[in-house]
């Protein structure tokens, strides 16, 4: 079985159990799982998938989306090709590739460029600021907010997805957080120190959205 979603050829996998209910999930961007109960005909599993067709292009979009994000190694705005040989020491960056040992050593790198260049951005960016309080710095990941101002323990916490973004992405991250100082809400206020430090703030959160 198959169905057409965004213009591609999808193949259908159809799983039968004992289930009240049909589940369906992208295994790859090109070949969806329905699992459903024993008396579900293909007839019907197929005017279902067509009733739910455009929420199931969302879905294969999303999947091809991560597919894509396994490929490629995002790094400050670039995409590069992960290239492991298995000796590389260091972590290099030649052309549109990234050459390293292997996938650990690419994470871990990853993970010290966080701490290096989250942590330079906002030594650079605070002394811009008066009057704000001594904060710590966190940085994980997390799956709806680049960042966090925790005001009662004075910690500030960064989406470590931010190091795939330009560096004025995580700059405005940066001072979207230290304004919450000034204003703990998102009043007309808050945005107002926004601008001051970043002008054209509605231009960055469009683009982190996309």
């Amino acid at each position: 079985m198959s169905i057409e979603l965004n213009g591609k050829e999808i193949e259908v996998e159809v799983s039968k159990k004992d289930n009240k209910n049909l589940y369906m999930r992208f295994l790859t961007s090109s070949k969806l799982s329905v699992s459903c109960n024993f008396w579900c005909s293909d007839l019907e599993i197929k005017r279902i998938l067509t009733k739910n067709k455009k929420s199931l292009e969302r879905m294969q979009l999303q999947k091809e989306k991560e597919e894509m994000r396994d490929i490629f190694f995002q790094y400050l705005g670039k995409s590069y090709t992960r290239i492991f040989d298995g000796v590389t020491k260091n972590v290099i960056f030649q052309d549109d590739n990234v050459i390293a040992k292997d996938e650990l050593t690419l994470e871990k790198f990853y993970k010290k460029e966080c701490l290096r260049i989250f942590m330079d951005e906002v030594n650079r960016i605070v002394p811009y600021f008066s009057n704000i309080p001594s904060f710590s710095l966190k940085i994980r990941f997390m799956k709806t907010r680049w960042g966090v101002n925790n005001l009662s323990n004075k910690t500030i916490t960064l989406n470590s997805e931010l190091l795939k973004k330009e560096i004025d992405l995580l700059d405005y991250v940066i001072i979207h957080e230290l304004c919450h100082f000034y204003e703990a809400n998102h009043s007309s206020r808050f945005w107002e120190h926004v601008s001051k430090y970043y002008p054209k703030y509605k231009e960055a959160r469009r683009r982190l959205r996309e």
